[in-house]
């Protein structure tokens, strides 16, 4: 069932595996199937995308390449274009893109909990 943004208690409203966009809103209900097909379809064009973005990521490690790619699909392509997390890639700063990771765990201007470990999770599989 879908759930509101935790940041906002509204917009973006999401389902399954953080799916958001037009067709999610109060009161529609996924299957498993329809929410990993929407997962797999979404994990395809944020891969893509970053791989436009960030070639030499594909020279990476897989739990670097992984745990980029779960910022990705969770911050957006468009914040990863324009990020300090980016140039630290794109530059081989491992460490640096740890640190920088770390910075995006808030949600409406508030420090969200879950974020924090998400980005935790994440900043320690790029060391």
């Amino acid at each position: 069932m879908a759930y509101p943004d935790p940041g906002t208690g509204g917009e973006p409203w999401t389902i399954g595996y953080g799916s958001t966009g037009s067709d999610v809103c109060p009161g529609i209900v996924w299957t498993e199937n329809k929410a990993a097909e929407r997962l797999q379809g979404h994990c395809l064009y944020f891969c893509a995308g970053l791989v436009k973005l960030s070639p030499k990521i594909v020279l990476e490690p897989p739990r670097r390449i992984a745990a980029v790619l779960s910022w990705v699909y969770n911050c957006g392509l468009g914040n990863y274009r324009i990020s300090t997390f980016k140039k630290r890639i794109d530059a081989g700063d491992w460490s640096g893109a740890a640190e920088q990771c770390l910075k995006w765990n808030k949600a409406a201007g508030r420090v969200m909990p879950g974020l924090t470990r998400r980005r935790q999770a994440e900043a320690l599989l790029m060391r």
